[in-house]
């Protein structure tokens, strides 16, 4: 039994129910451009309307910050959803008061309508007491398939679930089901691959997972800062000198936790950053003084291969090299296409988001072939650094 309850658990037939979604999709002009966000909804939505509820869909678009701006209204959004859904979606011109009224009480069972972008409103994202009640009076149940925004303790993310009976969406079920056994009861070993170009934005999360997971690659930028905290000579490469302190100490918890700290071994190194830039493949203590690392060697390749053979349970967050530029994505690619035939092979459960990650792996072609790619971003770096996100401490039993 899950801590939180699902639509499993909701009786949904001719309720009006209030599904915060994550619709802040990318658009030009009036078109949405990708509908990865949209279709990722859709199971929740099609399901509480064969349930006989009355889809009442709240969601925010860009930075308004509580001004009304045309230019992020959701009233394209609607039409995107229309299509995507393959029946109509009303919209209403406000989220709160007569004009959304209107609009929620001309439903029907199984009919579903888009209020405006919430954070027109100050009172969204100050959670403000007076604007969670104005929401929640349109509703009977409240269901957040947002685990994107679950980070935020906002009216419509945290606010509504202490005024109306509340439920996890299929999306945001899937999400932490997914994350429950990523790391809060995993299958051990557990490997966390973690890269990315600074340390600095990584602390909390790599003091987080030194204490959870069992082996920890670092790849990326960041491992140079470790290298060079270890005395090893890193060049002209990307490297937080002032954090070498803080890498030791990241190092020393790991040792006395049980976690094996995964460094390179040999890297390829260019002294510019350009696609096909000259470049040599050289072992990890002979970077030259102004040699650039911009991505794993091949042993380095082939050690985390071993790794992942280890493991039961994998954790993926950021690229190990510069993968936007070849040949500098061999290392990122490589790996990330073992995980993936090791995870559709069957003794692997695969984990990713956050950053750049699924652009990386979407670049690798197995972007579906994880057990499960989070798009969550802010939301599911929070919760990799082990902190509670209000979204989801709201919909605990």
């Amino acid at each position: 039994m899950s801590d939180f309850r699902t639509l499993d658990d909701a009786d949904l037939a001719g309720k009006r129910v209030l599904v915060r979604v994550d619709l802040n999709v990318p658009m030009d002009g009036n078109r949405v451009t990708d509908t990865t966000r949209i279709d990722r909804v859709l199971p929740t939505l099609k399901e509480i309307s064969e349930k006989g509820g009355r889809v009442i869909l709240l969601a925010h678009f860009g930075r308004p910050k509580g001004a009304v701006m045309p230019d992020m209204s959701l009233a394209p959004v609607a039409a995107a959803l229309t299509e995507r859904l393959g029946k109509p979606v009303a919209f209403a011109a406000d989220c709160i008061g007569e004009v959304a009224r209107t609009v929620v009480d001309a439903l029907h069972d199984g009919e579903i309508a888009l209020l405006e972008n919430t954070r027109f409103h100050a009172g969204e994202e100050k959670n403000d007491a007076g604007f969670a009640d104005a929401l929640a009076e349109l509703g009977d149940v409240y269901v957040n398939d947002a685990f994107s925004a679950a980070h935020r303790a906002h009216a419509s993310t945290e606010g509504l679930a202490h005024r109306l009976p509340a439920y996890a969406g299929r999306t945001m079920q899937a999400e932490l089901e997914a994350l429950g056994k990523a790391l809060t009861a995993p299958t051990r070993p557990v490997l966390a691959v973690v890269g990315g170009a600074k340390v600095s934005s990584k602390i909390e999360l790599l003091n987080n997972l030194v204490g959870k997971v069992d082996m920890l690659v670092i790849g990326g930028g960041m491992a140079n800062t470790f290298l060079a905290a270890k005395g090893i000579d890193v060049g002209k490469s990307l490297c937080e000198h002032d954090l070498a302190e803080t890498a030791r100490t990241i190092m020393a918890t790991a040792e006395a936790a049980g976690c094996e700290i995964v460094l390179p071994l040999d890297a390829v190194v260019a002294q510019e950053f350009k696609a096909g830039a000259s470049n040599e493949t050289v072992a990890i203590d002979a970077v030259p003084a102004l040699g650039m690392i911009l991505d794993l060697g091949p042993a380095s390749v082939e050690l985390i291969k071993t790794k992942i053979d280890a493991a039961a349970t994998l954790v993926w967050n950021g690229p190990l090299g510069a993968f936007e530029i070849a040949p500098f994505d061999v290392a990122t690619v490589t790996a990330a296409q073992y995980a993936a035939a090791r995870t559709e092979n069957g003794p692997l459960i695969s984990v990713a988001g956050g950053g750049d990650t699924v652009a990386a792996l979407n670049h690798a072609g197995v972007g579906g072939a994880f057990s499960y790619v989070s798009t969550a971003g802010g939301a599911f770096l929070e919760w990799m650094e082990g902190k509670v996100l209000p979204g989801v401490a709201a919909l605990s039993n």
